[in-house]
């Protein structure tokens, strides 16, 4: 088994909570790029099944980035007036070879496509902190990533670069045809 899926492969994405239950799925999304620190992934209309067992499908094509080492995964929406980045505070992800997963710590940073952002549920992460009994260290990690993440925002480091979304979006429209 490979340490990342390779490019081309259709995958599910698995995000659990770090009480190990399961809190959504996303059906199919094409590996754009894989290697041992990211995977660059693709959707567009895929199937989102949450944990409750209802089912949704994602509007707009998405290109969704997940690193090895950091506590995020960054999701950039194209939609008619710009790209718009929804980043879940996570665990880095894991490949089991079954599917992508990561466990998310509720903590959200809406980006818009002039660079302002939002920190999102700070509220439900605290909630989630006490009743799940996060460890310190976690703590820690997690809002120090927090602080990353914005740094790469204000950068356009990654996938807050100017190219970095169109660039990807290409080649999945590539992979479509």
């Amino acid at each position: 088994m490979t340490a990342y899926p390779v490019e081309g492969k259709i995958i599910q994405i698995h995000s659990y909570k770090h009480n190990g239950s399961i809190h959504r799925i996303w059906a199919e999304t094409v590996v754009l790029k894989g290697t041992q620190n990211y995977i660059i992934g693709a959707n567009d209309r895929t199937v989102v099944t949450e944990a409750d067992g209802r089912k949704w499908i994602t509007r707009e094509p998405a290109i969704c980035f997940f690193h090895s080492r950091c506590w995020f995964n960054i999701i950039g929406m194209i939609r008619d007036d710009g790209v718009y980045y929804y980043c879940n505070i996570s665990s880095p992800f894991v490949w089991d070879g079954e599917a992508l997963k990561y466990i998310d710590y509720d903590l959200d940073l809406k980006v818009f496509p002039d660079m302002t952002y939002m920190l999102l549920d700070e509220d439900e992460y605290e909630r989630h902190r006490q009743e799940m009994n996060y460890p310190t260290v976690i703590d820690r990690i997690l809002k120090n990533h927090v602080e990353k993440l914005i740094s790469w925002v204000q950068q356009r480091k990654g996938p807050f670069a100017p190219d970095f979304i169109d660039t990807w979006y290409e080649k999945f429209l590539a992979y479509r045809k």
